[in-house]
Order: C-alpha cells, then sequence, then structure tokens
C-alpha cells in the first residue's frame, strides 16, 4: 500500500474498468437480468485476459505475460 491519496494504487483497475466500459458499453442496453450482464462480462474478462494484447506487456497478452514473468519463456508465437 502507498501512501493516502496515491492514484497510483487503482491505476491498474481503472484502466481495465475502462476499457471494459468502452468495449461492452453498448451491450448494456440488452442485459435483462444479472446472468446476461454476467455473462457478458465474464466473456469481456475472459477475452482480455486470453485474446487482447497489450502494448505495455510486450505484445502479449495478461495470461501469455504471467507465464513469461513465472517461466521465463515467451509464447513461440511472438517474436523474440
Amino acid at each position: 500500500m502507498s501512501r493516502r491519496g496515491n492514484c497510483w494504487d487503482n491505476a491498474p483497475q481503472e484502466s481495465f474498468f475502462g476499457h471494459m466500459k468502452d468495449e461492452i458499453g453498448s451491450r448494456t442496453t440488452r442485459w435483462d437480468n444479472i446472468e446476461s450482464a454476467r455473462a457478458d462480462i465474464d466473456d469481456y474478462i475472459n477475452y482480455y485476459n486470453n485474446d487482447r494484447y497489450q502494448w505495455q506487456l510486450g505484445k502479449l497478452t495478461p495470461s501469455e505475460y504471467y507465464t513469461y514473468s513465472t517461466i521465463g519463456q515467451k509464447p513461440a508465437s511472438v517474436d523474440q
């Protein structure tokens, strides 16, 4: 934890939710119940973690970057 009032604590979460609102915001009008909202949000989280490449992570998805940071080997699909 950082000092009180330091906005950098929430930067990753705010970035994620900002992207999520931009990318699935138009679908919110068709949510009739909590299950449909949950399904769309779960689909987006799965997409974000496994398919959406991040420039800040060396053009890897978050799950690929996690594997890279723990094992130390980039996926074969990425230029080394």
